[in-house]
C-alpha cells in the first residue's frame, strides 16, 4: 500500500502476545513508542515502507 495505513502483526517483545498496529504509509521511515495493548509496556516501532508499498516493522523493547 503506498499511500493511507496499513495494519501490521507485530510480537511483543515483553509478553510475546501478537498485536496488530497501524502504520502510516505516507510516511517512508518511522521511528516512534507505542504501548502494548495487552500489557501495556512500551515498545520501540521501526517501521519502513518501501517503495513497492511492502511495509517492514521491527518491535523492541524500550531503550534497547
Amino acid at each position: 500500500m503506498l499511500n493511507g495505513e496499513s495494519a501490521e502483526l507485530i510480537q511483543c517483545p515483553y509478553c510475546f502476545e501478537w498485536i496488530t498496529i497501524m502504520v502510516d504509509c505516507s510516511v517512508s521511515e518511522q521511528q516512534y513508542i507505542e504501548d502494548c495493548q495487552v500489557c501495556c509496556h512500551p515498545i520501540e516501532i521501526l517501521a519502513h515502507v518501501r517503495a513497492d508499498g511492502h511495509v517492514e516493522v521491527t518491535a523492541l523493547r524500550e531503550n534497547e
